[in-house]
């Protein structure tokens, strides 16, 4: 006998329709909670769960109910000299949470209110000879990283800044033999990163250089009996990889080799239908995270209550076309 695939139950009593006041009600609440263990242990992804929380809120048509000027104060104090911004005041500049800085601001449309030019200083410092990009002054390198530089420039229109030649060859050399992509080269392929690669190339018009079949069929194989997405083989489905594989797949032109009737009912039985919010899987604990990657997945399966998202950006759609950024999607 063969080993049981590992996966997910759904119960019968799962949510089965979604829960939009819910999930706005959770986000703009989540903040409010200053003294809760679980947001001060999380301080150190601040700026992130602030992208995450801000643009499920607007994908739900409810951004208003938080406060532009506070938001856009806490993320001006999280500037750097240099130009990067950390997670929290007092945090080192990462790239990381400078594109979640600069995907706010953009939400907000308020990119006067930072400084754009030590933001484009900062990431063109941070590219090496080989075209990739350490993620902080540590060294680190992550094709995560090439693809945080290359949006963070193309939501301040200054793609300019950087050498994107040697960038896209870096990120080509991480391309494997299963048509998926790693951190590095010779990393094994991974959904987060395949997201990250693809969108890094749909920004730079370099997408003819995957092969979307090879690629399209890895990316179905991650969809299991329950419906759900996992990140790789033999893991358990995980709400959030309903973004990063299905982004991928809108990306290549493949959505429609998955089974999106059973990806929705998977989405839906991971909410928590007293508090709000989505967990990884039915049953877990809520997190703005999973909420973001929840909400964004049902708006690429097309839910009529949901703002459509851009597969590339993960923000609305609505905003993307009005900076005038040119996407070359398969």
């Amino acid at each position: 006998m063969g080993t049981p695939v590992k996966d997910a139950v759904i119960p019968e009593s799962a949510p089965k329709s979604l829960l939009v006041q819910k999930h706005a009600d959770y986000i703009a609440a989540y903040g409010l909670k200053k003294d809760d263990y679980e947001y001060c242990m999380t301080e150190y992804l601040r700026m992130s769960g602030m992208y995450w929380g801000l643009t499920a809120l607007d994908l739900l048509g409810q951004l208003g109910r938080m406060d532009r000027q506070q938001v856009l104060d806490f993320i001006q104090h999280c500037q750097h000299d240099g130009g990067g911004f950390g997670a929290s005041p007092g945090h080192d500049p990462h790239l990381l949470y400078t594109l979640s800085a600069v995907q706010i601001v953009v939400l907000f449309e308020a990119q006067d209110q930072v400084n754009v030019a030590g933001v484009v200083e900062f990431i063109q410092s941070l590219q090496q000879e080989d075209g990739s990009f350490w993620g902080d002054k540590w060294g680190e390198v992550d094709t995560r990283f090439s693809f945080c530089a290359v949006a963070c420039l193309s939501l301040l229109n200054r793609l300019d800044a950087v050498d994107t030649d040697k960038a896209v060859e870096f990120v080509l050399s991480c391309m494997n033999f299963d048509g998926g992509f790693g951190c590095r080269p010779g990393s094994e392929s991974h959904s987060g990163q395949i997201y990250c690669c693809l969108g890094f190339l749909a920004l730079l018009g370099q997408l003819h250089h995957v092969n979307a079949d090879m690629l399209g069929w890895w990316l179905s194989e991650r969809q299991l009996p329950s419906g759900g997405l996992n990140g790789r083989p033999e893991k358990l489905p995980d709400v959030c990889y309903s973004w990063w594989v299905l982004a991928s797949l809108k990306i290549i032109g493949k959505l429609h080799w998955i089974n999106k009737e059973k990806l929705v009912q998977f989405i839906l039985a991971c909410q928590d239908e007293e508090t709000g919010g989505f967990a990884d899987r039915p049953g877990d604990m809520v997190d703005p995270f999973h909420t973001l990657f929840g909400v964004a997945g049902l708006s690429l399966l097309g839910q009529a209550e949901l703002k459509p998202v851009n597969p590339v950006f993960c923000m609305p759609e609505e905003l993307i076309r009005g900076t005038g950024i040119h996407l070359e999607l398969l």
